[in-house]
């Protein structure tokens, strides 16, 4: 006989109330009317209910040092972090450091790579960035925004992951997931992933940066979904103006909640 899965315990019924009116006419869910004090309360308030919601949140790649970091956060791009932590261990074992990996042969280098998808570009960016730093880190990672960004492939999303989970500096980490819940919890109307960090950046306390982002991107794999929203099961919808985009009978709604092994599909 089978078991049903058991009930994700971050999935919980959401209080009963009617979809707002910017799920209703699928108006913005920033509302510029909102005062500064209340939008950083709600923020806040809801920052700390993620933190009750996923407290194992975390990053989902593999790695054991700064480099190791680096290179898998390039690859992750348009593809699963599963996907990344079957093909880096291959990697690292044939390339363990920055100077290994600048002499790669490009061949053997795209054939590991090519799982991963865009696996041509993908090997320019970790040959180019393993180049950079040993030409001019010593073969090391800097620790600093400004250096890590100089480095191909390397933009403000992968250096806040390498500078929050690897040096233990705060940083957002902006990427689908988080643009795409920060908009819908109505904290900004910005798409830039650069503006959206600077807003973000103004709500929520500069330590708690990474482990929110973390629990952020946690619920974007597992509740908050870009196509269809598990609104009934959220614990965040008392406060959330874009409740009601996705069902909002929680029985429906928690047929759609992910756990941990099938959010890696995204």
């Amino acid at each position: 006989m089978s078991v049903p899965d058991p009930e994700p315990a971050y999935a919980r019924p959401a209080p009963i109330r009617r979809p707002t009116k910017a799920a209703r006419t699928g108006a913005s869910p920033f509302d510029p009317d909102e005062s500064a004090l209340s939008r950083t309360r709600r923020a806040r308030r809801m920052a700390r209910e993620l933190a009750v919601i996923h407290p194992d949140a975390h990053c989902e790649l593999d790695f054991t040092n700064p480099f190791e970091l680096l290179v898998a956060t390039v690859l992750s791009a348009q593809t699963t972090d599963k996907m990344v932590n079957k093909v880096t261990p291959t990697l690292f074992a044939k390339y363990p450091d920055a100077v290994a990996l600048a002499g790669a042969d490009r061949d053997e280098l795209e054939t590991i790579l090519k799982p991963t998808g865009f696996f041509r570009a993908k090997s320019n960016s970790v040959l180019g960035l393993s180049q950079a730093l040993v030409e001019r880190f010593d073969g090391e990672v800097p620790g600093r925004m400004a250096d890590l960004v100089t480095l191909p492939g390397v933009g403000r999303k992968t250096a806040n992951v390498v500078l929050g989970n690897a040096f233990g500096v705060p940083g957002l980490t902006v990427d689908t997931h988080f643009g795409r819940l920060v908009r819908r919890f109505g904290w900004t109307a910005e798409e830039d992933p650069v503006k959206v960090e600077a807003e973000i950046a103004g709500l929520i306390p500069k330590k708690e940066w990474t482990d929110f982002s973390h629990r952020v991107i946690f619920h974007g794999r597992r509740v908050c979904h870009a196509k269809k929203a598990a609104c009934g099961a959220c614990g965040l919808a008392q406060w959330c103006p874009s409740f009601g985009i996705g069902p909002t009978d929680p029985e429906v709604a928690l047929k759609l909640v992910k756990t941990p092994a099938a959010s890696d599909t995204e």
